[in-house]
């Protein structure tokens, strides 16, 4: 099959001028996102989505991803000028993008971060090109047993290395599973959970659990987390890395766009993953990885390659499986649901303009990314001034009226509110809401998939093992499953190991 034809309609998708605006839109919006601590992405993408009901699916789309990836870098500003990390994947370049700056380097970290994100990125978008078609050619030979293999992989996935620990994240994707059901059995027509409800007869909507969850839940948090009092931001001298710093940074830049993109297409990976393994990566083959945290180039330029290589390649999964790799794809998901358009194999192929226009945009978003990053750096300290006491109102106000104007119904603004405290709440003890999340948007799929799988199977659960592709992912889902209780024993093992070695020594030097 010929790709290059819809390849360069894809192109022509982009340069539209609607289409060029909304990126450029959806990376300025993403990057000053990234700079205010608090809200992130997925919180951002969430209260915008009524907005996107009025624009056509393809700038709908370029727009949100703009705001994905374009939040990376931004986060970077204030890691680096502040020690205040804007998003959580920028939280590694803290260590040595701070350090940088004390020495009166900001303008070389902030200039690395710049080439690092802008390679990474590109290195990403062209792997995604050659990669996502030929993953959705293979997405073809999907049924219902492969899918339920596979979104059974992807919660599992999610729950093992979310950042609130592992037994919170399995409650939290319990739950969002237990929110899935809630509605008309999509088989019998029986009503479930809904409590004699008519309003939640067709089950619980998407958009409010996001906007709660991530939008109201966030902005509650960050108002009691407002007492953090805020340094002084450093001064930017030069900003552009010399040629040294270059070629210091450049093996960094391309293992750490390899590990982000690796990273990025399985579920659960995600930008902070990516950041953490790529900075560990690059300490662990250092000659003299004492550097690492005072101020090695090496130790911003890894982190921050890898986390813009995964935010890309985390579209993958997405766009040809319909599987959202982590909480950001999961509200994209539900955009691309509200648009009519349901990810998956298909869309490669039924919908090209939508697929190469989005994937296409990023090379748009990237050049754009590398050319605002560095002269908007003073307006964004600026931003950073601004009260939470007038920014939290306003962004509230707005999570409530884009949420009635869905639907147009009071009672989704109760979920909203509903689901702004649980949000809260999780912050607050420590749950990660983003499980919650995906098992929510991976619950229907897993719920039909399985039940189609038994009707088929005549119930016998075995059939899933007679075929190659849902044999072997859930051999992996089983592996996965297994890997911390094998850990946890071995560690038990060593350590008794060493306690008895130790005691041996004493006994013999007795």
């Amino acid at each position: 099959m010929d790709w290059t034809s819809p390849v360069l309609e894809g192109f022509a998708v982009v340069a539209e001028p609607t289409n060029l605006l909304y990126c450029f839109l959806g990376v300025l919006i993403g990057m000053l996102i990234g700079v205010l601590p608090g809200l992130g992405p997925a919180a951002t993408i969430a209260i915008l989505l009524p907005l996107t009901f009025g624009i056509e699916p393809v700038t709908a789309i370029i727009l949100l991803a703009g705001i994905f990836y374009g939040a990376q870098y931004g986060g970077t500003i204030t890691s680096v000028l502040l020690r205040l990390p804007g998003e959580a994947s920028s939280v590694v370049t803290v260590f040595d993008g701070y350090a940088l700056a004390r020495k009166g380097r900001a303008g070389t970290a902030l200039g690395i971060a710049a080439m690092g994100s802008f390679i990474g990125g590109t290195v990403s978008i062209v792997a995604l090109s050659f990669l996502a078609p030929v993953v959705a050619g293979f997405a073809l030979d999907f049924g219902p047993p492969e899918y339920t293999a596979l979104a059974l992989l992807g919660i599992l996935l999610v729950a093992t290395v979310s950042g609130g620990g592992r037994l919170k994240a399995v409650v939290a994707a319990c739950l969002g599973l237990l929110l899935a059901t809630v509605g008309r059995d999509a088989f019998t027509g029986a009503e479930r959970f809904t409590l004699g409800n008519l309003s939640l007869g067709d089950g619980i909507d998407f958009v409010p659990i996001a906007m709660g969850l991530f939008g109201l839940g966030e902005i509650l948090h960050s108002l009691e987390e407002r007492h953090r009092a805020v340094q002084a931001p450093v001064a930017v001298s030069n900003v552009w890395p010399s040629g040294p710093d270059m070629k210091q940074s450049a093996g960094a830049i391309g293992r750490g766009s390899v590990v982000g993109f690796v990273l990025g297409i399985l579920p659960g990976g995600g930008a902070t993953l990516a950041s953490l393994a790529a900075y560990a990566l690059e300490k662990k083959r250092a000659r003299h990885p004492e550097r690492f945290g005072q101020g090695a180039v090496e130790g911003v330029a890894a982190p921050e390659s890898a986390n813009n290589a995964a935010a890309t390649s985390s579209f993958i999964p997405l766009l040809t499986l319909g599987i959202p790799a982590n909480a950001t794809m999961a509200v994209i998901f539900g955009a691309l649901l509200i648009q009519g358009i349901t990810p998956g194999p298909q869309l490669v192929s039924e919908n090209p303009d939508l697929f190469w226009g989005v994937v296409n945009s990023m090379y748009v978003g990237n050049v754009l990314l590398l050319v605002m990053s560095i002269p908007l750096v003073g307006v964004f300290v600026r931003i950073l001034r601004v009260r939470p006491s007038i920014l939290a109102p306003i962004t509230v106000l707005i999570t409530l009226i884009g949420v009635y104007t869905v639907n147009n119904s009071v009672f989704d603004i109760g979920l909203v509110i509903v689901f702004g405290a649980l949000g809260y709440l999780m912050k607050k003890f420590g749950f990660d809401p983003g499980p919650l999340v995906l098992a929510f948007v991976l619950g229907a799929l897993l719920e039909n998939s399985l039940r189609r799988s038994l009707l088929v199977f005549d119930g016998d659960p075995t059939g899933f093992l007679t075929r190659p592709i849902s044999g072997v992912l859930l051999a992996v889902f089983v592996l996965v499953l297994l890997l911390p209780i094998v850990q946890k024993q071995l560690a038990r093992r060593a350590a008794a190991r060493h306690h008895h070695d130790d005691r041996h020594r004493m006994e013999e030097h007795a």
